[in-house]
């Protein structure tokens, strides 16, 4: 529940510090005197946006600070936990602080760490649930209906089964459009790849053969010349008889063999010659094997010529260097297996598709039952509940069909439809055809009730819901209230002195004005204050001794019941 409440320098607040009780707590005081500027500071604790017009003039920054008490909120407990946000010191309280800058800036703070708008809104809705003077205005929407439905059945499981199963039959539904809508394109670069592939697979080109066919066709290019200078290279080193290196080399070794016995300077030169006749030779019997061995098969020059030049050709005509050519086919034989897959896909996914329909549509069934059995209890309660609100003869009705034009959604296929009639012989209707502005805020108090009784919230605020509502109906309210807030934790902005009166608590919020500036003030009232305030909202300004009595006779009928 909320403890505490500390606001500095918002709107046209300079200070305010209120603490509040369990039970019902009634917050009145004079029109314009800023009544609602607490649920407007709450709500930012709760994550509202804010802006530089939060900012009280000539302050440079507003601050708000919120005071809650963990117990029995093992929900808020748990989500504090799961963040690290508890302190062992405090772990029973918990501390929401907003700052925001006059320039717009804003900070958020959660026991003291810093933390985004968005976890301020998780962990809110586990301490407060706002319900504004306009709550009621969102019960003519069908949506809101829906969501009210779905919340009154607390089937969260189904809903997230629903969602997903939408969700998985959308991904695959759109993935089969997208196959059908690229089925042209494929099959004409299909057709294109597989004439492609199979040029070069009847070719053939293994991974690394253009390096080795480069050499041999450059060694086939100049074989008759290779092998011409090869063999005279043979006859001037060993076969010309007349004059060869080896023989001259072996006669200037022989002669400076017998001068180094005169000179024994002349060893390393006799030396290296006895090298170089031994390397001359070796060098003239490998270049004999050589031409041994040379083929100038024409058959063998003409393949390589061949395969040479169709591999250029190739290579020109998919626009790639003949070094990349095999490469090249690969990439196209890995394009060609995923169209052909996608096209294998394309023949399943409709199975696939007609599958995640079903499952969708099953879910769905399954939710629609859900929320035709909580609409038929809601209905049965909202209905018991405002014929104890002054509308005796009321029928409710909640109508949850589904129809074949009803498009499929995360949300299913079902109308949820409040239907209502006020009168007797009158037919029920949708909720905007029949009901008056009293009515729907007692219509729309009721469903609020009846929903805090299915997800308790520590603290409820409701902002002038009383709205319409006059005499006896209003005793009604405030009695409904009174109940409620035995539950749980319950502020009502009201101007009627019936709902007032049925507070266990009473604030009372008013306005001080000079010349330099106007501040708003929150009081708690004593009961002699209470009795003089709940005469003044009966009385107006001029608070008569008759308006004071009734105001002791109406305190006095809630104290005793």
């Amino acid at each position: 529940m909320l403890v505490h409440l500390s606001v500095k320098n918002f709107a046209i607040v300079k200070q305010l510090s209120v603490s509040f009780e369990q039970g019902m707590t009634a917050i009145t005081g004079e029109t314009g005197a800023g009544k609602s500027i607490a649920i407007d500071a709450l709500s930012l604790c709760l994550g509202a946006r804010a802006d530089a017009n939060a900012v009280r003039n000539g302050a440079e920054k507003a601050e708000i600070v919120a005071h809650f008490s963990l117990a029995d909120n093992q929900a808020a407990v748990k989500w504090l936990d799961e963040l690290e946000l508890r302190t062992e010191d405090e772990a029973d309280v918990c501390f929401i602080r907003r700052v925001i800058s006059r320039e717009g800036r804003s900070k958020a703070f959660i026991n003291g760490s810093p933390v985004s708008l968005q976890q301020l809104k998780q962990l809110g809705q586990y301490f407060i649930s706002i319900h504004g003077q306009n709550a009621h205005l969102q019960l003519l929407k069908e949506e809101h209906q829906r969501q009210l439905v779905d919340s009154f059945a607390k089937h969260d499981n189904l809903l997230l089964a629903v969602k997903q199963a939408y969700r998985d039959w959308q991904t695959i539904q759109s993935e089969h459009i997208r196959l059908q809508d690229e089925a042209q394109t494929r099959t004409d670069r299909q057709q294109l790849l597989a004439y492609q592939a199979a040029e070069l697979d009847e070719f053939g080109l293994a991974e690394d053969e253009f390096a080795e066919l480069e050499v041999e066709h450059k060694r086939v290019s100049n074989s008759q010349a290779l092998l011409e200078e090869a063999q005279h290279s043979v006859f001037t080193l060993y076969e010309n008889d007349d004059a060869n290196a080896l023989s001259m080399i072996q006669g200037a070794l022989d002669k400076l063999e017998q001068l180094q016995e005169s000179d024994a300077n002349l060893a390393p030169v006799v030396s290296m010659l006895n090298e170089a006749s031994i390397q001359v030779e070796e060098a003239a019997k490998e270049l004999r094997r050589y031409c041994d061995k040379f083929d100038l098969d024409p058959e063998l020059i003409q393949e390589v010529e061949a395969r040479f030049a169709k591999t250029m050709e190739l290579s020109r005509k998919h626009m790639v260097p003949p070094e990349e050519l095999y490469r090249h086919h690969q990439t196209i034989l890995s394009e060609l297996n995923v169209l052909q897959a996608d096209e294998t896909k394309l023949e399943g996914l409709q199975q696939q598709v007609d599958d995640a329909r079903t499952h969708y549509l099953a879910q769905a069934k399954q939710l629609t039952e859900s929320r035709q059995e909580a609409a038929q209890k809601l209905s049965t309660s909202v209905e018991k509940q405002i014929k104890q609100m002054n509308m005796p003869h009321a029928q409710v009705s909640i109508d949850v069909t589904t129809r074949e034009d009803i498009r499929p959604g995360i949300n299913g296929v079902d109308e949820v439809v409040f239907k209502v009639s006020t009168n007797p012989g009158q037919s029920l209707e949708k909720l905007e055809k029949v009901v008056s502005g009293g009515e729907l805020s007692r219509i729309g108090l009721a469903v609020q009730v009846i929903a805090q009784d299915s997800h308790v919230t520590p603290t409820m605020i409701f902002d002038e819901v009383d709205t319409g509502i006059s005499g006896p109906t209003a005793s009604i309210v405030g009695n409904l209230l009174r109940q409620l807030g035995t539950k749980s934790q319950v502020m009502c902005v009201t101007h009627l002195p019936q709902v007032a009166a049925q507070a266990h608590n009473q604030l009372f919020v008013t306005k001080v004005s000079t010349e330099e500036q106007t501040e708003t003030r929150i009081l708690p009232l004593t009961k002699q204050d209470r009795i003089d305030e709940l005469a003044r909202l009966l009385a107006g300004d001029k608070v008569t001794d008759t308006a004071l009595a009734n105001a002791r006779e109406l305190l006095k009928s809630v104290e005793s019941n």
